[in-house]
């Protein structure tokens, strides 16, 4: 499995940008999504997540409300919309794919494949 990362890029507070991550494999349709974040200095952390049907969605409180999750799983891809950014959403975010049944979504270190990741940083 690999998985693409793209999209990111310098926006002023109050902004919008989205993401996208392509993935390889047949399998993609099965798996939870995620993606995480982490900003220099600072531990990766969750920020959104979404079951393999797109029906369930999770979010970190810091982003409920301002970032949307999706995915298309006949085109291998999932997505980020990050709408109203702040300053302190800037880092680098990373989509992730845990490929194993579980009802964890949030842990770094249940998500086996990742992307290289793609620098967000959002100017006051």
């Amino acid at each position: 499995v690999q998985l693409q990362a793209s999209g990111g890029g310098l926006v002023q507070a109050g902004g919008s940008l989205r993401l996208s991550c392509a993935a390889s494999g047949r399998t993609f349709a099965m798996w939870t999504m995620g993606w995480f974040r982490q900003a220099p200095g600072k531990e990766r952390e969750f920020v959104a997540a979404i079951r393999w049907n797109g029906g369930t969605k999770y979010y970190a409180d810091s982003v409920k409300g301002r970032f949307t999750i999706s995915r298309d799983n006949a085109k291998n891809m999932v997505y980020l919309q990050m709408n109203s950014l702040k300053p302190e959403d800037t880092a680098v975010y990373y989509c992730a794919q845990d490929p194993y049944v579980s009802s964890r979504y949030s842990s770094t270190n249940q998500y086996v494949y990742w992307g290289q990741g793609t620098q967000v940083t959002v100017s006051s």
